[in-house]
């Protein structure tokens, strides 16, 4: 049971140290919705959401009420769009039509964003998954609540190469298509490996095939809890400072396990997962770079980050797990650039570049995230860089994800703003020398040899 003391000293977190849950999703899934008709197919899409979801918002606004958290954002969920649409899309258009679908329900429940609309293409892509894949830039363009990803490879089956040539032609296209917002599209645009499929957090979330009908999952979020606990060690040995870390990890995440608790008993939706991470925000205070430099870095890009990263990224997890039996989803630290004042400082001081933040994803939860780059950078570059994270990933065993905008029609140093939860980011330098010859190349990277345990 979860105490009243646990709750009194988790609103004195939420008035002074920006800890809130940062979602409640629901996922939905849309496997009984599929029909070779793609009207009808829209038509039990539509339906299905609306009946599923159509309380989801006002549980959320209860729960905030009756335990003072702050629940950030509800958002749904859904079986990946292109095993959905398989039977009846014959054309990318068909698919922007379920995205529209998907984007009309989301706004009649409320909630703020969508995900799923997705293909899984580890091991290479089927028609439906191409179509998919090629109307991207059209779905987020005509779209406002809908959230895309493409898990293009894992552990066990390597890296779909094909997809991620693909891949970067269809980010360029998605920035110049949403260039009048910033080339926001990108920002609702994520690449996996090692996708989970019970990922609360967007742009990558999507209801798992191995999930039930409908699930509740709930991501927690408290860098700014973190950094508090921390400073009142400051000077202390590694020993004081990762018990430090462990027992505030351990609060946050009690406070997503009452929230999931409650979500699932009055939504009568069974709970999937917590998921621990420190997520960060544009708001002063609730940052992971600030944390990191709590830790003793004078600006995260420094000598020893990836060492503090991973510190901080493993106690938060061993405290975590033991405030819920049912810890999953992505989990860790996040380092975002454009949701993190501190590692925006860090860009500007010049501390920070695009090859340290790939060393730190190698230890952080999941990879190289909102991060905008010229954009005039070529559609191979972008597809360069995603195979390196995804082989990160892939030969770790780890999630890994790359979210880049190229940001249309800005240079180094300039800024693009998204506002909200997604903040601003400054324009990054990437390397100038040519991987065309790389990316060219048909196939998929194999799996690594120590994926071979059955």
């Amino acid at each position: 049971m979860i105490s009243m003391t646990e709750v009194t000293e988790t609103i004195r977190m939420i008035a002074s140290q920006n800890l809130d849950v940062r979602t409640i999703t629901l996922g939905i899934s849309l496997l009984d919705c599929i029909d070779s008709d793609l009207g009808r197919l829209k038509e039990n899409i539509y339906r299905k959401i609306t009946e599923s979801a159509k309380d989801l918002v006002s549980v959320g606004k209860e729960i905030e009420r009756d335990y003072g958290i702050p629940i950030v954002n509800k958002r749904i969920s859904v079986t990946p769009v292109a095993l959905v649409g398989g039977s009846a899309c014959r054309t990318t258009s068909d698919f922007v039509g379920i995205a529209k679908t998907l984007d009309r329900a989301a706004c009649e429940v409320g909630v703020n964003f969508i995900g799923g609309y997705s293909a899984l293409v580890s091991k290479g892509m089927t028609d439906a998954d191409e179509l998919l894949i090629r109307s991207i830039p059209e779905a987020l363009c005509s779209t406002q609540r809908v959230c895309s990803s493409v898990d293009a490879g894992s552990t066990k089956a390597g890296i779909d190469m094909d997809a991620v040539r693909l891949l970067g032609e269809v980010i360029r296209e998605t920035a110049e298509k949403t260039a009048g917002d910033s080339s926001i599209g990108c920002a609702k645009l994520v690449v996996f490996c090692n996708a989970p499929d019970d990922n609360p957090f967007m742009a990558g979330a999507f209801h798992g095939v191995t999930c039930p009908d409908k699930m509740i999952n709930v991501g927690v979020s408290g860098p700014g809890v973190v950094k508090t606990a921390l400073e009142q060690v400051r000077g202390a040995d590694f020993e004081t400072l990762c018990e430090t870390i462990k027992k505030t990890a351990f609060k946050v995440t009690r406070v997503g396990q009452l929230v999931a608790r409650e979500a699932s008993r009055r939504l009568d939706i069974p709970f999937g997962i917590i998921d621990l991470s420190l997520a960060p925000t544009p708001a002063v205070g609730d940052s992971v770079a600030d944390i990191l430099c709590e830790i003793g870095l004078e600006y995260p890009g420094a000598p020893g980050t990836t060492a503090a990263l991973a510190l901080l990224n493993d106690q938060v997890k061993k405290g975590g797990v033991m405030a819920s039996s049912y810890v999953g989803g992505l989990s860790g630290a996040f380092i975002p650039v454009s949701e993190d004042q501190g590692m925006i400082r860090a860009v500007n001081a010049g501390a920070l570049t695009l090859e340290k933040l790939e060393a730190m994803t190698c230890v952080c939860s999941v990879g190289l995230d909102m991060i905008a780059v010229p954009g005039d950078t070529n559609a191979s570059t972008i597809s360069g860089i995603i195979a390196d994270e995804l082989a990160i990933g892939m030969v770790n065993a780890k999630t890994t994800a790359v979210r880049l905008i190229p940001a249309a029609g800005k240079k180094v140093g300039d800024f693009i703003e998204f506002g909200g939860l997604l903040g601003s980011a400054p324009v990054m330098p990437v390397n100038g020398f040519s991987c065309e010859r790389l990316i060219e190349r048909k196939g998929r990277i194999p799996a690594p040899i120590h994926s071979f345990k059955n």
